[in-house]
């Protein structure tokens, strides 16, 4: 899944507190953390299918999720890319 092996860091601590201390409600918070992860998380997805995020159709994202979702049925939580 992730090419590098290692965990999928989706928002930094960093990021977190730039977010905390942007003049932003919680609601525009949530979806500006949303967002970082999800481009993050695109990136993964993009990288995993050998294409740019703009190729990427809505059928690879969800043909990438049962994927990762199959991984952690039968691997465990640890082979897969999203931990949940």
């Amino acid at each position: 899944m992730n090419q590098s092996g290692s965990p999928a860091q989706f928002l930094t601590p960093e990021e977190s507190a730039d977010v905390d201390k942007a003049l932003l409600t919680a609601p525009e918070k949530f979806l500006t953390r949303l967002t970082i992860s999800s481009l993050r998380l695109l990136t993964i997805i993009a990288q995993d299918y050998d294409v740019s995020i703009e190729k990427l159709s809505h059928q690879q994202v969800i043909d990438w999720f049962e994927k990762d979702g199959k991984i952690r049925r039968e691997k465990g939580a640890d082979a897969a890319v999203l931990k949940w």
